[in-house]
């Protein structure tokens, strides 16, 4: 610290020049140098470690009120002491204790110790302490200064630290310390990875140029806690990452802490730091139970309800209506003309449309009439393929504009607003009997294979009700 014997005189230690000896010319030329001294002092009550310092013979020339504070005693009692031996260490220690300190003078940097001081009212105090010498002016040890604090509080500063450090190194989720612009100020290993880049890379930079979707809703979140704090509980929050292999969805439960400088009078916020966690398979194993749990209930109050109609096409239709829920936005259905086709059976396929729910305004499936209206399918339509192959067919308009994919469905005689076409075979007693068609608009995600097993689910439900009210026909015709 380069602190000078001479300008203790300010902090009450004794006067190093005899009292009939003149004052150095320097002295008397600069009486600015008082200031000095009293800034000198200033600046050792403010510091928030404890400090005192001895001059080459062992005598405390500093006292700063921080080591007032841990041991009680001032420094008007403390300055002027020789060494520590009897007041703020025991008799018995005193000789290590000071042997200790002062071979600081005569060592290189700084050197590290532990020792229990005594405190005023008598009470101990395991201190630990930092000594370096102080050079004199011609370079030569003038004495040693030796900052101490308290162990349990030292012990809290390392092991805050040791957690900051294993937290940016080793931890299993990801730590974003985020700046008060937003912007990434520390990255660790972990949400380097799940941002797509590097752990320097992603430094200073936007949040937008990092996520794709879901950058709006992280930012307000994140801005939020520097005006309100850490909410109460993590969050779950979908965004899209920019990669190389394109932009990739996930879910990452994340948790916010405002962070305020220690320093201020007045909580000063410096930034957020963000804690997530990938969860993405976990909600989509969650939203999957979910959705089997929601259609197995379906399937469950369908069955239920078509047990009741005593017309077996009107229960077809009960089965059509409960599986549109959460599932597509329209359906229909056709019937094989002549009732069934045979496995292996050649020649073309006609339909007939027998049901249909309507293409406006929500309601029930209406059945079209006994008849049912002939449906004019082109050759290739997603409908005869599935009738052919006795298996289930998806289609999808595909990445084209609005105009195209009106045209699209229409030509496949299907509502205008349809984007995404699943068709489920009707069998019974093996034979193929027709065939339901899902549909669903734009605003939904096209059919995936959970979604045709789904399908093939209800498809054996409506086959069982038409096969049942064929029967009932023809036995009604055999009666008349």
């Amino acid at each position: 610290m380069g602190v000078q014997v001479s300008a203790s005189r300010r902090s009450g230690a004794t006067d190093e020049l005899g009292p009939d000896e003149p004052e150095p010319e320097s002295e008397r030329e600069a009486p600015e140098d008082s200031g000095g001294s009293d800034l000198l002092a200033a600046l050792l009550d403010g510091m928030d470690a404890a400090l005192c310092a001895f001059d080459a013979d062992g005598f405390v020339t500093h006292w700063n009120r921080e080591a007032e504070r841990i041991l009680g005693w001032t420094a008007a009692e403390a300055v002027g002491r020789h060494g520590f031996a009897g007041w703020a260490v025991r008799e018995a220690d005193a000789d290590e204790v000071e042997g200790r300190l002062l071979s600081a003078m005569h060592a290189p940097g700084r050197q590290v110790h532990e020792f229990a001081l005594l405190t005023k009212d008598g009470g101990r105090v395991l201190v630990r302490t930092q000594s370096a010498a102080v050079r004199g002016p011609d370079g030569k040890p003038a004495g040693v200064y030796c900052a101490f604090s308290e162990v349990h509080a030292q012990i809290d500063l390392e092991r805050s630290i040791a957690l900051s450090e294993a937290l940016f190194e080793d931890a299993a989720w990801g730590v974003v310390l985020v700046d008060a612009d937003l912007r990434p100020a520390v990255v660790n290993a972990y949400a380097a990875r799940a941002l797509g880049s590097g752990r320097t890379s992603a430094l200073g930079r936007p949040l937008g140029e990092l996520l794709a979707l879901g950058v709006e809703d992280l930012e307000s979140a994140l801005t939020h806690v520097l005006a309100e704090g850490a909410p109460p509980a993590p969050a779950e929050m979908w965004v899209s990452v920019r990669s190389p292999e394109g932009e990739e969805r996930r879910c990452w439960r994340s948790g916010f802490l405002r962070l305020a400088s220690p320093l201020a009078e007045e909580p000063v916020p410096l930034g957020v730091g963000w804690l997530f966690q990938d969860v993405t398979e976990a909600k989509h194993a969650e939203q999957e139970a979910a959705m089997l749990r929601f259609r197995a209930n379906q399937l469950h109050r369908a069955a239920r309800a078509a047990v009741e109609c005593e017309d077996p096409a009107e229960a077809a239709t009960v089965h059509l209506d409960f599986a549109l829920a959460g599932f597509a936005d329209h359906a229909v259905i056709d019937r094989v003309v002549g009732g069934s086709r045979a496995d292996g059976e050649v020649g073309p396929v006609r339909l007939v449309r027998i049901a249909a729910t309507p293409s406006g305004a929500p309601g029930p499936s209406m059945l079209t009439g006994a008849a049912g209206l002939p449906v004019r399918y082109e050759e290739g339509h997603p409908a005869l393929q599935c009738v052919v192959r006795a298996g289930s067919v998806r289609a999808d308009a595909g990445s084209v504009p609005l105009d195209r994919a009106r045209a699209w469905a229409l030509d496949r005689q299907w509502p205008g607003d349809v984007v995404h076409a699943l068709c489920a075979v009707l069998r019974s007693r093996g034979r193929t009997l027709g065939v339901v068609t899902f549909l669903r608009g734009s605003g939904r995600n096209r059919f995936e294979r959970a979604d045709a097993t789904y399908a093939e689910d209800v498809a054996v439900r409506i086959a069982t009700a038409l096969d049942l009210a064929h029967l009932v026909k023809d036995r009604q015709q055999e009666r008349s």
